[in-house]
Parts: structure tokens; C-alpha cells; sequence
């Protein structure tokens, strides 16, 4: 049985330059805290574009730009804590990006390699997503689905901070997952 009901096709081919919908999009992540709990976050102001070729994958891109202030776990102190110099560095590296290099199509399945760039350092990292599905909405826009996972180390990206505890282990996990629920609207 299916968590969720099946999405919907309102197009045979996907073709076609998008922009992401923020509003009914999340850009999230989940960490390991005190290595007994998960704790999970999103960025609330982000922007994105994407052209996909189903017929040829690797003509397809994508570009995503992030405020990395706009970190929301839903604690302040927390909040304000991962946009200091010991995680984001807000100050010094305002944006978080994702520009893709590769693309590649398997069904429904798409894998996506690409530059991350967080506080001002550049690694590449490959994530795979699902196509969930197409759909008119009621304003007439037509939208694209697409959910993916990938983790990351974060210190390979300077957020190194941490504290060691008393039991053993480490206050904030090292391997971040990354989570990605996307909604893009076809460009007109």
C-alpha cells in the first residue's frame, strides 16, 4: 500500500523550462542531534529554474539559489546558531547553490549530479530524485513533481562544528540527509 495516492499525468512528455514553485516546494534537511534524535529543517526563501528533455536527459539542467538565513528547525536559538560562522556563515555566504552538470533518466527515475556550493566552498553531489507526477492545477498552471534524497558530509563543505558528549558520540551528525519536495510550474 502506497504511503501517499498515486500522482497524476496530465502530460505524456515532461518537456519543457520550469520554474520552482516555492509555495508548495521544500528544501529540507534532517541531522542526527545528541546521536539519540533527528532533527529536521528547511530554507523558506529559495528560487529555482529547470529545463528538461525527456528524449535527451543530459540536455537537461537545473539552478537553484538559497538564503542561507532562511534556515527554519523551529528553534530560534537553533536558527540562529546554524547561520553563524560555525555552520552557514550567513555574513560572509548569503546563498546556498545547486547548478547541475549531469543528468541522466532511467524510467521515472532521474539522477542528478551538480555543483553545491555552501559557504563559499564548491563540492559535486549526486542526487536522486522520482518523477511523481503531472497535473493542471485549478489557476491553469501546469505543474511537475519530483521528490529526492541525497546525504552529504557536511564538514566537506567547512560546517564542522561540533561538541563531544560526556556518553560518547557527537552533539550534531557529520552525514546530513538532504531532502527535496519539488513542485515546478511550466513556464508559459
Amino acid at each position: 500500500m502506497s504511503e501517499f495516492d498515486a500522482g497524476t499525468t496530465a502530460l505524456a512528455d515532461i518537456t519543457g523550462d520550469y520554474t520552482i514553485d516555492p509555495a508548495h516546494t521544500r528544501l529540507g534537511f534532517v541531522a542526527r542531534h545528541a546521536m539519540v534524535t533527528k532533527v529536521r529543517g528547511q530554507f523558506k526563501e529559495f528560487s529555482g529554474t529547470a529545463h528538461v528533455d525527456s528524449a535527451n536527459p543530459a540536455a537537461s539542467r537545473v539552478d537553484i539559489r538559497i538564503a542561507a538565513s532562511s534556515v527554519d528547525t523551529g528553534s530560534a536559538d537553533r536558527d540562529g546558531h546554524l547561520a553563524t560562522a560555525d555552520f552557514f556563515g550567513v555574513e560572509e555566504s548569503p546563498e546556498i547553490t545547486f547548478t547541475s552538470t549531469e543528468v541522466a533518466r532511467d524510467g521515472s527515475e532521474w539522477t542528478i549530479t551538480g555543483d553545491l556550493t555552501i559557504k563559499g566552498t564548491t563540492k559535486s553531489v549526486t542526487i536522486d530524485f522520482e518523477e511523481v507526477g503531472t497535473a493542471r492545477d485549478p489557476f491553469g498552471n501546469l505543474r511537475l513533481g519530483f521528490e529526492g534524497t541525497t546525504t552529504i558530509n557536511r564538514s566537506d563543505w567547512g560546517l564542522s562544528f561540533n561538541a563531544v558528549l560526556e556518553t560518547g558520540g557527537v552533539l550534531v551528525s557529520e552525514k546530513i540527509k538532504l531532502e527535496f519536495d519539488v513542485s515546478a510550474i511550466a513556464d508559459a
